[in-house]
């Protein structure tokens, strides 16, 4: 387990390295997007993967790796608005911005150091198609919960989906980081 959590680690310094950056170059004018449209974007990178896995190629000049990273980031902004709810002040300090990033990927590491305990670290012995896939199920999940206004009968609300999903896009990463080192 500790070499996933280190694997984990060095992840979040990819993303929060590119998150970041991002935040110098455009403020928090993320904060505009509802959590719908943030779920909607989510989508459009997964469903990019996808197609770039079933096609072989791309045609754009960025890879799977980038669409998987801005898979976690637009998850942990989505968390964040969770948190904070719709403001008409959308600016967020960056140290404030970047503490509640931390807060949000601590977290979600948490819940999969808890998750990887009861499953055996089952996601190594899977292909990253099927990562993508279940990335794809939870959107749609997430989609049908937004849809119903938040409320379910029995299921986990769309924070944890989208925990769930920035899980996944960690465990692609780190494949993906394994494979380029073979």
């Amino acid at each position: 387990m500790s070499n996933t959590s280190n694997e984990y680690n060095s992840i979040v310094k990819i993303c929060t390295d590119i998150f970041t950056k991002k935040m110098k170059d455009y403020g928090s004018a993320w904060r505009i997007l509802r959590t719908t449209s943030l779920t909607d974007q989510i989508f459009i990178k997964a469903k990019r993967i996808r197609s770039i896995e079933e096609k072989g190629m791309s045609k754009v000049d960025e890879g799977i790796r980038s669409e998987y990273i801005a898979i976690v980031n637009y998850c942990i902004m989505a968390l964040v608005q969770l948190e904070l709810s719709y403001d008409e002040n959308i600016e967020l300090p960056a140290e404030e911005c970047l503490g509640l990033y931390t807060k949000h990927f601590n977290a979600s590491k948490a819940l999969m150091e808890d998750k990887n305990h009861d499953y055996d670290e089952a996601w190594r012995d899977m292909r990253l198609s099927s990562l993508t896939d279940l990335i794809l199920m939870k959107l749609l999940r997430t989609k049908q919960i937004e849809d119903n206004k938040g409320e379910t009968l029995i299921s986990e609300g769309v924070d944890a989906n989208y925990a769930d999903i920035l899980n996944y896009a960690v465990f692609a990463l780190i494949k993906i980081e394994e494979a380029e080192q073979r």
